[in-house]
């Protein structure tokens, strides 16, 4: 299949003179032999370039054979991995992320990522070690995943140039006062579970809104984010249908109206992702 239109139309954000694909693709759960030829095909056939994975879902391996058998030189991929907690002490934050390289068969990657906030050890210990791998070359940019604001401000103020925060957003959660605290500050936003886990093809307004426009449920909420200042999103998916139907959301604006209308299903609060003990995350 040729790739669509849509990729040529695709929004970019510049994070630290870096241009960054807005739509990317989450791998989460996409492990087995059959992941890496996922990752092929929505490269060379769908058009992604901006693939995100991390050390806990165990398959940066495939996805780095994925991105080789796409044929796509590894500079145009915009490549996404993250540090998980267990990783964090000083003698095994850098290993660790030297793992992940020889696992993709990669030199470096584009942005690295801090996966939870580790409340067995201070902010310091690993943001310092986040900022080495950069220093050493390991990745281009730095950022963080699920770090609420007081732990956003103490990386701020640590001076760390984090340029995303990658946390669960769609329209079912309210996330406003997180997202404007990292606009103020210069922070991009990159949302996980941009369906809801499902729930976003169901819901009734969103359905009535991409009748207007010829699009899915799914399409109009991606692209609600997409049209938010400063949103990245990386929907996860290994249906090909899926794969294209979520690229195809470039062709299309919401209204003024409609955005306002996805706006308001915030207040719902559905928030579906724990953190990784369990307990509630707090924003």
């Amino acid at each position: 299949m040729l790739i669509t239109g849509s990729f040529i139309s695709m929004k970019y954000l510049t994070l630290n003179n870096v241009k960054v694909p807005a739509l990317g693709l989450g791998t989460y759960r996409s492990t087995g032999p059959r992941s890496a030829d996922v990752i092929r095909m929505a490269i060379e056939e769908y058009g992604y370039r901006h693939i995100d994975t991390a050390q806990f879902y165990e398959n940066e391996r495939e996805v780095g054979e994925g991105i080789r058998r796409s044929g796509v030189p590894r500079e145009d991929i915009f490549l996404v991995t993250k540090v998980w907690p267990s990783n964090h002490a000083r003698d095994r934050f850098l290993p660790s992320v030297e793992s992940s390289l020889r696992k993709l068969g990669a030199d470096y990657v584009d942005l690295l990522l801090i996966h939870w906030p580790n409340a067995d050890l201070p902010l310091k210990t690993y943001l310092t070690e986040l900022e080495k791998a950069r220093s050493l070359g390991m990745t281009r940019l730095v950022g963080v995943s699920n770090f609420n604001i007081a732990q956003l401000q103490e990386t701020l103020d640590l001076g760390v140039p984090i340029v995303t925060n990658q946390v669960e957003f769609h329209p079912l959660i309210d996330q406003e006062k997180l997202r404007q605290f990292m606009r103020s500050n210069g922070i991009s936003l990159t949302a996980y579970s941009p369906l809801a886990q499902g729930l976003i093809p169901g819901n009734q307004l969103l359905q009535e809104i991409g009748v207007k426009y010829g699009k899915s449920a799914s399409q109009v909420a991606l692209r609600w984010m997409i049209q938010l200042d400063e949103v990245m999103t990386i929907p996860k998916t290994g249906n090909p249908a899926r794969l294209e139907e979520n690229m195809d959301i470039f062709d299309f604006e919401l209204s003024e109206t409609d955005m306002a209308q996805i706006n308001a299903l915030r207040q719902q609060n559905n928030r579906l992702v724990k953190d990784f003990h369990g307990a509630e995350w707090d924003s």
